[in-house]
């Protein structure tokens, strides 16, 4: 690592424990709320607005990222519109006191987050971040797309004139770094992310238990499931659950579903990524597009 025991005493004595964010950790929103109010919170005008003014202003970083990569440009706003609005709330607590915190007070995810702050010290010493200013999330996530450390230290890019990437206030580096992550989680450029289903002839099946393609789009149509895709039956997805205020709702999520919850593995998080996604390709279409 490069860290004496002196020096990693020294950095460490310097960390307060925030009991605040093992309450945070404990109550997720994707856990919290049914997928129609997790929707709610995030489809909202003004949200799609700010994000067609960003894609506008910042046409030329997302188009070579987009290119760059091979990944559709509306997935890389979404991300940063659903993470951090556009790079506006990008955390108030110390990293390291959210991973010092984590690592030795919250035993569920002990492990986890030791190899994070780790990989968080392998990052300070390297002169990236300075460990004792850098702010993010409860969770000790970071800048505009909230990488985890690990994720900063293997997908996190900069541009040739710079030294260190800047997640917070430098598009090309953001956007770069979130195509680096989607291009390293097998992308398909172009193709559907979900589709809708509806249950046809098919019993109400069981809650899902993951979010692996671990089905084949021939298996629901088997089943008397009616999908709303062209996609061959060999096609791996898997079902997911939307229910709406009114009632059952199911969708089928492709690869780009499942690229998506390697970001977050909640199926809330990829399906409002992608309805965002989808909305401000929409509002980028209109003739008034910010």
């Amino acid at each position: 690592m490069g860290w004496s025991r002196a020096e990693l005493r020294r950095l460490l004595a310097q960390a307060e424990p925030q009991p605040k964010i093992i309450e945070s950790i404990s109550r997720p929103a994707e856990k919290a709320l049914q997928w129609w109010e997790y929707r709610a919170r995030f489809m909202t005008r003004e949200r799609i607005d700010t994000g067609a003014r960003i894609w506008r202003e910042h046409r030329t970083e997302l188009a070579d990222a987009a290119s760059r990569y091979g990944v559709d440009p509306e997935y890389l706003l979404a991300i940063i519109g659903v993470e951090t609005y556009y790079g506006r709330i990008t955390g108030r607590y110390r990293v390291l006191d959210a991973l010092t915190t984590l690592a030795f007070d919250y035993p569920p995810r002990a492990e986890f987050f030791r190899k994070e702050l780790e990989q968080f010290l392998q990052l300070a010493r390297a002169g990236e971040l300075d460990p004792l200013a850098t702010l993010g999330s409860y969770a000790g996530a970071m800048g505009a797309t909230q990488f985890m450390p690990s994720s900063f230290r293997r997908y996190a890019v900069h541009g040739a004139d710079t030294q260190r990437p800047d997640l917070w206030s430098d598009w090309s580096d953001i956007f770069d770094s979130v195509g680096s992550y989607f291009h390293g989680q097998g992308w398909a450029y172009g193709q559907p992310v979900l589709a809708e289903v509806e249950l046809g002839t098919a019993a109400e099946p069981p809650p899902p238990a993951g979010v692996a393609l671990d089905d084949t789009l021939g298996a629901l149509r088997a089943r008397g499931m009616r999908v709303a895709s062209n996609l061959p039956d060999d096609t791996p997805c898997v079902l997911v659950a939307a229910p709406l205020e009114s009632g059952p709702r199911w969708r089928v999520g492709f690869q780009g579903f499942r690229v998506i919850t390697r970001y977050n593995r909640s199926p809330l998080y990829a399906m409002v990524v992608h309805d965002l996604a989808v909305a401000l390709a929409a509002r980028m279409r209109e003739p008034d597009a910010p």
